[in-house]
């Protein structure tokens, strides 16, 4: 029942920060990627790099996986290697990546229930891991322009049965912003404006366009 005087100013739960997540990058490699036909391939790297780079300005941590590297599917995309040099990459047989022990120990070990979750292909490598976290009482968020399928209906398709099952679809935008959440936290302003400017199109040229006329405070 709504309780008027429980009202004020304060974030839902529900939200993204950089305390309660982690993001779980899947199987985003050429043999996938030649697969891909749900959207244009270059934009959901661009899309994949700029989710990438939000992990790192604001120190979320970050598991990334890839199947079969060495046998068929190839490295991980490089763009997403450069951001993240140091990390283990865990390689698996699997299609689930749920059913792979090492991944499964790593986004326990840091102890986030939030999984933000990227990858290739929506309705095998994304479908399969964001229904076996969910059953097991993890909340998925799942970045729909850092994924894609091997068509739009198979990209759409696994998006809605993932909704059913309780996921909640996001962009790699929209989770950057939730993460800086207030344009005065200065610490990753800067950061994020320099993602926008090259990652995030004309969003990214309209802050070009502020700071130059307005100044480098040009806020959001």
């Amino acid at each position: 029942m709504f309780d008027v005087t429980k009202v004020h100013a304060a974030p839902s739960t529900d939200l993204i920060t950089p305390d309660n997540a982690v993001m779980l990058f899947v199987d985003h490699q050429p043999q996938m990627f030649f697969g891909t036909g749900s959207g244009d391939r270059a934009a959901i790297i661009n899309s994949t790099v700029g989710l990438a780079k939000a992990a790192r300005a604001f120190d979320v941590p970050t598991v990334l996986t890839t199947v079969a590297a060495e046998s068929f599917s190839g490295p991980l995309l490089p763009q997403l290697a450069e951001v993240f040099p140091k990390a283990d990459i865990i390689d698996r047989t699997s299609m689930n990546a749920w059913e792979d022990e090492a991944l499964v120990a790593a986004v326990k070990a840091t102890g986030r229930r939030k999984i933000v979750l990227s990858g290739l292909w929506t309705e095998v490598c994304l479908v399969l891991p964001a229904l076996s976290a969910l059953e097991q009482g993890y909340e998925v968020y799942v970045v729909s322009d850092a994924s894609g399928g091997v068509s739009p209906a198979a990209h759409e398709h696994a998006l809605q049965r993932m909704i059913a099952a309780g996921a909640v679809p996001v962009t790699w935008v929209q989770v950057l912003l939730e993460l800086q959440r207030d344009w005065a936290r200065q610490e990753t302003y800067g950061a994020v404006m320099d993602i926008v400017k090259e990652h995030a199109g004309a969003y990214g040229l309209g802050v070009v366009y502020a700071q130059s006329v307005i100044g480098e405070h040009a806020a959001g």
